[in-house]
């Protein structure tokens, strides 16, 4: 080998052992084979050198290529497990070591539904569900509300497009009454269900939002009365609240699917805010016999079941109980107000260790 080809190999040789890093080792590899190499100008020049000795000079030149070639690979795979070693070593975790833990919360929301469950599971109530998205009989008609009720209004309810004239108008339900009608479709009464779950009307404010939750109830059973309807919501509110005495007000109303309508009131006081004392009065719910066309409607003979319903808002009882102002807050997602506000996800609402 020629005295310039042995100081090519040499310094590339001892430029790879100082290479203690791939940024360094790159930097090898590109001064050894790359364009302005040395050897690699050697190996374009050969077509300079006369014929009887370029196929020795040709052998030989690519010998050494081959070599460093060779040597360059084997560094960068040393380079390479010595940078893994160092990131795992810098990245270990010493798992004898005690761990910080954020401790996630249950927004007060679903604690409230949790509440409502527990307590009207006590009375032998069952969950239902259903869609969100709904059509206009299930939301509106079956519900004996007339197509000129300012509830169907546009800018009261959130409508969908439909695709032929001949379906049904698509709605984001306004209430879980629309459970209520599917259950009454599907089973055969006796029948005792709530149904928690999310609804939607055109509100926004610091008490109303364009998406609420709502918990509806219903029973459906033979000889039935008023008299059954106020015991069952009196000992729902007193049981929610933790208040044995909190005094219940029932009132006259009136909802297109109920007859007869009622109102029903809570004491607390004006002033204070607290629940359960003073003179003044909050309303709360509304409930009602369930009307006898909303019955027909789906199929249920009025003359020999009775019906009562009732409906509360999820948010307005969850804001009473716990003192939150502002329903926006509900919403916002600020961990900070969900740590104040939220529960335990490990301990479940229980009727006999208070709710």
């Amino acid at each position: 080998m020629d005295k310039d080809l042995e100081i090519i190999k040499q310094e590339t040789l001892h430029a790879l052992d100082q290479a203690q890093d791939l940024r360094a080792w790159d930097s090898v590899r590109v001064s050894a084979l790359g364009k302005s190499a040395p050897l690699v100008q050697k190996l374009k020049e050969l077509g300079k050198v006369e014929p009887e000795l370029r196929k020795e000079r040709g052998r030989v030149l690519n010998e050494l290529r081959n070599e460093l070639t060779k040597a360059i690979e084997i560094r960068k795979a040393i380079l390479e497990e010595k940078a893994l070693n160092e990131k795992l070593n810098a990245e270990a975790v010493d798992v004898s070591m005690p761990v910080s833990v954020v401790k996630g919360t249950l927004h007060p929301l679903q604690r409230t539904i949790e509440e409502i469950v527990a307590i009207f599971a006590a009375m032998n109530f069952k969950v239902a569900e259903g869609p969100n998205i709904d059509t206009d009989w299930f939301n509106f008609s079956a519900l004996n509300i007339d197509e000129n009720h300012p509830a169907r209004a546009d800018h009261d309810t959130f409508y969908l497009p439909s695709k032929s004239t001949d379906e049904q108008q698509l709605l984001l339900r306004t209430q879980t009454s629309t459970v209520q009608i599917r259950t009454l479709l599907e089973q055969e009464p006796p029948i005792r269900i709530i149904a928690p779950g999310r609804t939607y009307r055109a509100d926004h404010d610091a008490t109303h939002s364009p998406m609420f939750h709502q918990c509806e109830g219903m029973v459906v059973e033979k000889n039935i009365t008023l008299g059954h309807l106020k015991g069952c919501l009196v000992d729902f509110l007193r049981a929610f609240f933790g208040i044995p005495n909190l005094p219940v007000r029932f009132r006259s109303s009136y909802f297109p699917f109920t007859e007869p309508s009622m109102e029903i009131d809570i004491g607390w006081n004006r002033k204070t805010g607290e629940l359960g004392g003073g003179s003044d009065w909050l309303e709360i719910l509304g409930a009602g016999m369930m009307h006898p066309r909303v019955l027909a409607n789906c199929g249920v003979d009025p003359r020999e079941w009775q019906a009562f319903a009732f409906g509360v808002g999820i948010e307005r009882l969850t804001m009473l109980k716990y003192g939150i102002a502002d329903l926006r807050s509900f919403y916002e997602g600020d961990v900070r107000w969900l740590r104040y506000y939220g529960f335990s996800p490990f301990r479940s609402p229980s009727i006999h260790e208070g709710i």
